[in-house]
């Protein structure tokens, strides 16, 4: 008997090493997907071009999942090996701290369960991490720092505009080295204390989204339950944001929300991962005429790489057709790129395949100095007016 208990204790211990083992992997690998596809078309043009340009993507949600990113991973669209092999100058690495059972684009509960804590848990993080916002966003950032001191070569943290020009100088000269910017997806992490952003600004965040996919205490979400503006919370943290120098994120947040912070600030605001209403007219994308009211103000809109804001053509080409509308609604200077790589997307390419994208680009017609705004230049004007 004593023999038959030790060989069940045996098996419970395998199972549930194995579950640790395999099954966040397994989750990881069906969520964030690449489409099996045959080599994209790059010309010796586009090569050329996309080698000497500045690349930036803002937002990718890599340090969502249990991988050492410094490592070319089997799974998942992003991580520093590909990134190098991609040519991407920045990267926005967004930690994602809560996602409501049932998420969709029309309508959630804040109150719906938690898919992220059982993730959590399942990835073995911390227990402090289990049941508090805050310490996910914490974490996230601590692993993007770990990741940059074991490969300090090719990966360098840019939390000020002084560590933003010493990036972009050592790549003129001649570095391949990423630059990393952290930011929340959603501002709940604060748990309704604005003390709280001293704590995001430390582990080094820059990048302050205002809400993801439910309503929170600063104001409602474009999926939440009411199209609900900004909270008084919700205004001071928009206050101190700008204070601060980091920059606010309207991606997910309710029309509202988007217009009552552009009607009370003067700053450049982005829309970090998103599509054009008038090339895919989806409740995800903001109407054309509040994107362009972003434009004015200096910002810029991060054109993403997945179906739901593409309309289903995601490809290179079918991204450099969105990339095309978003010049035509808001202008040149205030489309950038923003894939949600690894945000539980499917997509056609990896950021490894970039150059691809910037062949589509030339095939759709758009002129090199656009191309060169879209990929980077516009992302950098914007980190050089709000970093301190």
């Amino acid at each position: 008997m004593r023999t038959a208990l030790k060989i069940i204790a045996a098996l419970i211990v395998l199972a549930v090493a194995a579950f640790f083992t395999f099954a966040p992997a397994y989750v990881e690998s069906t969520r964030n997907a690449v489409v099996p596809h045959d080599p994209y078309p790059v010309s010796d043009v586009a090569r050329a071009l996309h080698d000497e340009m500045i690349v930036g993507d803002w937002h990718a949600d890599s340090l969502l999942w249990n991988r050492d990113i410094t490592k070319r991973g089997d799974r998942g669209q992003v991580d520093v090996p590909r990134l190098i092999e991609g040519g991407v100058t920045i990267q926005v690495f967004t930690a994602v701290t809560k996602s409501p059972a049932g998420q969709n684009y029309e309508e959630n509960s804040a109150e719906a369960f938690d898919n992220i804590t059982p993730l959590a848990i399942g990835q073995l993080w911390p227990v402090r991490t289990w049941n508090s916002i805050l310490e996910r966003a914490l974490y996230q950032a601590e692993k993007l720092h770990k990741a940059a001191a074991k490969d300090p070569a090719n990966l360098t943290i840019i939390k000020t505009r002084a560590d933003l020009d010493a990036h972009l100088a050592a790549r003129a000269a001649g570095s391949t080295a990423v630059g990393a910017i952290l930011g929340i997806e959603g501002a709940h992490p604060l748990e309704g204390d604005l003390a709280n952003l001293d704590k995001i600004e430390t582990a080094g965040h820059r990048v302050i989204g205002l809400q993801h996919f439910f309503d929170n205490a600063l104001g409602g979400s474009l999926h939440g339950e009411g199209n609900l503006g900004l909270t008084e919370f919700g205004r001071a943290v928009v206050a101190d944001v700008a204070e601060r120098g980091m920059v606010l994120d309207l991606a997910h947040s309710s029309p509202q929300v988007a217009r009552d912070v552009l009607a009370m600030t003067d700053m450049p605001v982005i829309v970090s991962h998103t599509g054009i209403h008038g090339n895919c007219p989806v409740k995800r994308n903001f109407p054309d005429d509040l994107m362009r009211e972003i434009a004015a103000s200096g910002g810029v809109i991060g054109m993403g790489y997945w179906a739901e804001v593409a309309c289903n053509d995601i490809t290179p080409s079918g991204i450099a057709k969105m990339i095309k509308a978003g010049i035509a609604t808001v202008g040149a200077d205030h489309v950038s790129l923003g894939s949600d790589f690894d945000g539980s997307v499917e997509t056609a390419f990896d950021t490894s395949e970039l150059p691809a994208l910037t062949h589509a680009m030339i095939e759709a017609g758009i002129s090199e100095a656009d191309i060169r705004k879209v990929a980077g230049e516009n992302m950098v004007r914007v980190l050089k007016a709000r970093l301190k």
